[in-house]
């Protein structure tokens, strides 16, 4: 069997590499023709997948790469990872689906499976990916070749977390469609779990995402309060998660980041209002989440103010550029919207990432193109009016940045078991 995979990122990059290293021939598809020459080298462009991983499938004739999507009449089966954004009046943009549908769907050929694996509201595989196709092959899916989704599951940087062992929802828009997609991942991933209808797994996707963009909302705003009552909310969580049933610890942080959890629930609001229904949960949890910001820089602001110096003409460094620890990844990340937020207040800004080196191009904040990560030592520290920590790197040493610098703010607890000099540490 051979398969292919259309976009070769965070999903799409790991999923290749599993397929092939469970036997099957893999051919990634990139139309960044950089992405295909490393894959071709044998050379990673994230940081948490090994060079060794990519550079063994390659030798081993399991993997290659290219931007010449006609190879598409070579394949069994074509997986689709291709970004879900929202556009700029916050309404899902499912162009790169529709884009990658018409490209392809020239060249498919009777019998293929097409699975969708991108995040989107319920219908799109059957109705907008699935229209796309036969208007552009004059196949009939169901009945001339397969179509399914199955939601990726992928989490970055977490070493515990192997595609092979998280299990695979899956569903196809006929029964042998389904019985075809259960039959493809069966072969790499060793629980499947079959759901009745491809709008049932659009929906179990955004029910995932739903569930933390809340729950991160809920600590977001007991942070808050908390804090106006002098409670320290990382204390009350870690209190309240030796609780054995009942409760699951969510954490607070400076805003969400990531391709998914500030943007996938706006998928099923859009949806929603065609059924003229609300999603006020929904909703609230996204103006929560969004507003945390202002509070971190109110915080930072404060953090200043002890020390008798304003915001403005103050030198502030954000610590991590990342949306999340231990990853490259920057999509979504709330350090760039507290960056414009202090930039706005006359503040001079830098950051830290040992991930990060340089900041590439970004759909949203191009104004930092090419701006490079500050250097870890003493001198280049103390340099700054306060350290904002807003992505937890494990690799950072904490011990170091307590003892170098006299003013922090930290948002994630990264300072939470460090010895630290009295009135040193603002909790945001």
């Amino acid at each position: 069997m051979k398969i292919g995979i259309i976009g070769m990122g965070y999903v799409g990059l790991p999923l290749a590499l599993l397929f092939a290293r469970s036997g099957l021939r893999v051919l990634g598809l990139d139309i960044d023709g950089a992405k295909v020459e490393s894959i071709r080298s044998g050379r990673t462009y994230i940081t948490h997948i090994s060079a060794r991983d990519i550079e063994t499938c390659v030798q081993q004739g399991n993997l290659c790469a290219s931007t010449d999507f006609t190879r598409i009449q070579e394949l069994d089966a074509v997986l689709i990872c291709v970004p879900t954004p929202l556009n700029k009046n916050r309404e899902p943009d499912i162009s790169f689906i529709i884009k990658t549908g018409e490209t392809i769907a020239p060249y498919l050929r009777k019998g293929i499976l097409v699975v969708l694996e991108s995040t989107t509201y319920p219908g799109t595989t059957e109705s907008d990916l699935r229209q796309v196709l036969e208007n552009g092959s004059g196949l009939e899916a169901g009945k001339n070749f397969h179509l399914a989704y199955s939601p990726e599951r992928e989490d970055p940087g977490n070493p515990n977390s192997q595609v092979a062992d998280i299990p695979k929802v899956v569903a196809g828009y006929t029964p042998k469609c389904l019985e075809k997609a259960i039959e493809l991942y069966s072969i790499a991933i060793r629980t499947v779990v079959p759901v009745s209808s491809c709008r049932a797994a659009e929906a179990t996707k955004l029910l995932e995402n739903i569930f933390r963009s809340v729950n991160i909302a809920l600590v977001n705003e007991l942070k808050v309060v908390y804090a106006a009552m002098g409670i320290d909310i990382w204390e009350i969580i870690n209190a309240a998660k030796t609780k054995p049933f009942g409760y699951m610890p969510f954490y607070p942080g400076p805003g969400l980041g990531g391709h998914c959890i500030p943007i996938d629930p706006f998928y099923l609001t859009w949806k929603a209002r065609e059924f003229n229904q609300k999603t006020r949960f929904i909703e609230l949890a996204g103006e929560i989440n969004t507003s945390i910001t202002e509070y971190v820089v109110h915080r930072v602001v404060e953090a200043l103010n002890e020390n008798r110096k304003p915001v403005n003409g103050s030198k502030i460094l954000l610590l991590g550029l990342a949306y999340k620890a231990n990853v490259d990844d920057v999509r979504e990340s709330p350090s760039f919207v507290l960056m414009e937020l202090l930039k706005k207040r006359g503040a001079t800004i830098s950051y830290y990432d040992p991930y990060i080196p340089m900041i590439r191009a970004t759909r949203e904040h191009g104004s930092w193109t090419g701006v490079k990560s500050v250097t870890w030592d003493r001198s280049t520290m103390t340099q700054f009016d306060v350290i904002l920590i807003s992505t937890a790197h494990d690799v950072v040493n904490y011990h170091e940045l307590a003892e170098w610098c006299d003013c922090i703010v930290d948002t994630r607890n990264a300072l939470g078991s460090v010895r630290t000099r009295v009135g040193q540490v603002w909790k945001a």
